[in-house]
C-alpha cells in the first residue's frame, strides 16, 4: 500500500472501544530511522512483517505520505535488531463506527496507561461518526507519534501535559 496518508488521533476517554471491537492484535514495533521529516518503520502484527515508510507530516498534522509493505516474518525480526533502541508495544482494537473503522491502541511498558484512536479519512474535510470512548483530539501534537513515544516516553511526561 501507498499514498496518502489522512488520519485523525484523539485520546480515548473510557474502555468502551474493548467490547465495541470487532478484532484486536498485537503490534510490536521499532524504527530504523525517525526523523523529524521521515521514518522508517518495522512491524511485527501477530505473525505478519511489515515495513513502511512516512513522510512528513503536512502544517496541519491529518496528511503525510506512506509506503508499505508486508515482508516474512523472519524479515521483520532480523530488522528489528537494527532498529534505534526501544520498542512500541501495544493491542490495536479494531471498532466500526459508522462507515468507518477506528483502530484504538492501547500501550504497554514505557507507554504504559495511553491509549489512542484514530480514523483513516478519504479527505482532509471528511465527516465522521465519533464513538462515545473518543476524547480530546491531538492529530498533529508530534508527542503522540509512536516514533516520539519512544524518545520520551508517556510514563516520564509531567501529569499535566498528559
Amino acid at each position: 500500500m501507498s499514498g496518502l496518508e489522512i488520519e485523525r488521533k484523539f485520546l480515548v476517554k473510557n474502555n468502551d472501544y474493548k467490547r465495541q471491537a470487532t478484532s484486536s492484535s498485537r503490534i510490536c514495533q521499532g524504527y530504523i530511522c525517525s526523523d523529524r521529516g521521515r521514518t522508517v518503520r518495522v512491524r511485527i502484527r501477530d505473525s505478519r512483517g511489515y515495513l513502511t515508510i512516512k513522510g512528513p507530516s503536512n502544517n496541519n498534522g491529518l496528511a503525510r505520505y506512506e509506503f508499505e509493505k508486508e515482508i516474512s516474518l523472519d524479515e521483520a525480526q532480523h530488522l528489528m535488531d537494527i532498529c534505534e533502541p526501544g520498542k512500541i508495544d501495544k493491542t490495536r482494537y479494531l471498532v466500526p463506527c459508522g462507515k468507518h473503522t477506528f483502530e484504538v491502541d492501547e500501550f504497554y511498558g514505557e507507554n504504559e496507561g495511553l491509549v489512542m484512536a484514530e480514523v483513516e479519512l478519504g479527505a482532509e474535510d471528511e465527516t465522521f461518526e465519533k464513538p462515545d470512548f473518543i476524547g480530546k483530539e491531538v492529530t498533529g501534537d508530534r508527542r503522540y507519534y509512536n516514533s516520539c513515544l519512544l524518545k520520551k516516553p508517556f510514563t516520564s511526561w509531567d501529569e499535566n501535559t498528559k
